[in-house]
């Protein structure tokens, strides 16, 4: 399928990507590529060789999770969606890992779900009447115990822009564009939207995203809170490794206790999310920060400096 015509996937861009190569960057040495479930550690990748829709690659504690279907600006079907879910939860399960990134390949993060397999029970995003299950997308019911950082450049709308509400942080292109561009085919946001998205910027901003699908450029998406950082046309990924890779450098029991605790409160009175982040924190003191304590006394973080951000601002 060419994935040439608008409205073949969720969001409908219209942009022809027939020419895209599904190649990707440079990969590290340590690749573990996704394909139909099919999981095997290699030791290189030749560039252009098909390994399905999903390529996770390691390097260090980052994990990287691609969207690889760049002929269909990585619209996601039934079988795409389980992958990813599958990739998600191996990179929740292994200790060794800490902060993951997900991008999309070709230059789009993600078109959203794959209209063209609607009329196909094979091909059909899952749809639980009771709202159950992974989610259409694949992994976008997950409560993720770890954090998530999404890489965007090109389009992540409809479905992908739900992805991308999965993620604490989204790292977004200048060029990029997020938007509910589904608002158009009457297909619902049943991926956390409107859910997440509220959480993020506030009822009133997600409402006017929500109600119009209008597009959102990365400039407006910086002001309102969708995006964490724009960075220049094709760099997204780079620059969310980076970030994972200073995330992942802190002291890493006291990153999740913390992480948890935000969310939590978002559910819970005020007096008793206060209590809940005494009671997962005081542990946390004994097990890192006396340590962390002795090094500052030492001399160690003195005038702002952060070991993972050596030229970084803010309290030591």
């Amino acid at each position: 399928m060419s994935g040439s015509k608008e409205g073949e996937d969720e969001g409908g861009t219209g942009h022809d990507t027939a020419g895209c190569c599904g190649a990707g960057p440079e990969l590290p040495s340590r690749v573990l590529p996704w394909s139909r479930f099919h999981y095997r550690a290699v030791q290189a990748v030749t560039p252009g060789v098909a390994m399905g829709d999903v390529r996770v690659e390691v390097e260090g504690p980052i994990t990287t999770i691609w969207m690889d279907r760049p002929d269909r600006r990585n619209a996601v079907d039934r079988a795409m969606a389980g992958e990813l879910r599958a990739a998600f939860e191996e990179f929740e399960a292994d200790p060794d890992q800490r902060v993951a990134v997900l991008a999309g390949s070709g230059g789009t993060f993600c078109a959203g779900a794959d209209l063209t397999a609607a009329g196909d029970p094979e091909r059909r995003n899952e749809l639980d009447p009771e709202g159950g299950g992974g989610g259409p997308m694949g992994p976008t019911r997950m409560l993720l115990g770890k954090p998530l950082i999404a890489a965007i450049g090109g389009y992540a709308v409809a479905g992908g822009l739900e992805l991308a509400l999965l993620a604490d942080l989204r790292i977004v292109e200048s060029d990029a564009v997020l938007g509910v561009f589904c608002r158009r085919w009457g297909v619902p946001l049943i991926d956390g939207g409107t859910v997440r998205l509220p959480r993020i910027v506030g009822l009133g901003r997600a409402l006017d995203m929500i109600l119009t699908g209008r597009p959102v450029r990365a400039e407006e998406a910086l002001a309102i809170g969708l995006a964490n950082r724009v960075v220049e046309p094709g760099r997204a990924v780079a620059a969310a490794r980076e970030l994972a890779g200073q995330i992942a450098a802190f002291p890493f029991d006291c990153v999740l206790a913390d992480r948890a605790s935000t969310y939590a409160a978002l559910d819970l009175p005020l007096a008793e999310a206060l209590r809940a982040e005494g009671a997962a924190g005081v542990p946390i003191v004994e097990r890192e920060g006396v340590a962390g304590a002795a090094r500052f006394a030492a001399g160690a973080g003195r005038h702002g400096v952060f070991p993972a951000h050596p030229s970084g601002p803010g309290p030591a």
